[in-house]
């Protein structure tokens, strides 16, 4: 970005002038992505679609990307400046692992993404917003943890779990009521596709589990071995799981009251 910035500073995802325009400019967007720690490491995963307006823009789109070998990003919002940025934020922690020869923290991560997040401020007005989640695993500390955004680049860190998007709402709900601090790994990436599938069953934006279509929800787990994506089979396990609990229990699993 620095390089960049002196020398090319139009190349830059904020910097670029859009021609006046009246209303909201239709591009597609990102939705829910939700992330939950465990004793461990942390788990983050987002659901497949993104829309247009009122139209499905594309149900298989890929929102959850590895930032780099012990943390990942979340996208939600502008679907085409989210990925520009995310790469942008690949390229800039590779070249700093180089240029130092040692990777940089998670909390130095996740300042310098919430410096990205408020370059585009200038789009960010104009409706092309890009607010994404961060998660990773903190080796100088030893755990999982999680750092949440709004579109001006503040930076806040959750602590058990966090969601994004236009499903936050309701992904933040289930989970608040299913999460606990003991969770297994398993038990981490069966409720985050759970809050996925309320956030689907209440926000219109947000994808549900696709059977006929084999499209499930994008989960990765990051612990001290790294990060990892569940492949498809996996995610298509604990996806079909979950649905087929639902055909008894629609609403999802009930948290005791006391």
């Amino acid at each position: 970005m620095d390089f960049l910035a002196e020398h090319q500073p139009e190349l830059l995802p904020g910097n670029r002038q859009l021609p006046p325009v009246k209303g909201t400019i239709e591009a597609p967007h990102g939705t829910t992505i939700v992330a939950v720690t465990f004793p461990g490491g942390v788990v983050l995963a987002g659901d497949r679609r993104a829309t247009m307006g009122n139209v499905i823009a594309q149900r298989d789109i890929e929102k959850v990307f590895p930032a780099d070998e012990y943390s990942a990003v979340g996208i939600a919002g502008t679907a085409g400046i989210a990925v520009e940025m995310v790469k942008l934020f690949q390229l800039e922690l590779e070249h700093f692992e180089k240029v130092e020869g040692a990777q940089l923290s998670l909390e130095g991560k996740a300042n310098r993404l919430s410096t990205m997040i408020r370059s585009n401020l200038g789009m960010a007005m104009q409706g092309l917003a890009v607010v994404p989640l961060f998660a990773g695993y903190d080796l100088d500390q030893g755990r999982g943890r999680i750092f949440s955004y709004d579109v001006t680049g503040g930076r806040s860190e959750e602590h058990g779990y966090a969601a994004t998007g236009s499903g936050s709402l309701f992904a933040r709900g289930s989970m608040k009521k299913l999460y606990r601090e003991d969770l297994t790994e398993q038990d981490a990436t069966t409720l985050v596709v759970q809050a996925l599938y309320d956030a689907a069953d209440e926000d219109s934006a947000t994808g549900g589990p696709d059977v006929a279509r084999r499209i499930y929800p994008i989960v990765t787990v990051i612990t001290e071995d790294g990060f990892r994506r569940l492949t498809e089979d996996e995610a298509s396990t604990i996806a079909r799981s979950v649905l087929e609990r639902r055909l008894e229990q629609p609403d999802g699993p009930r948290a005791a009251l006391l």
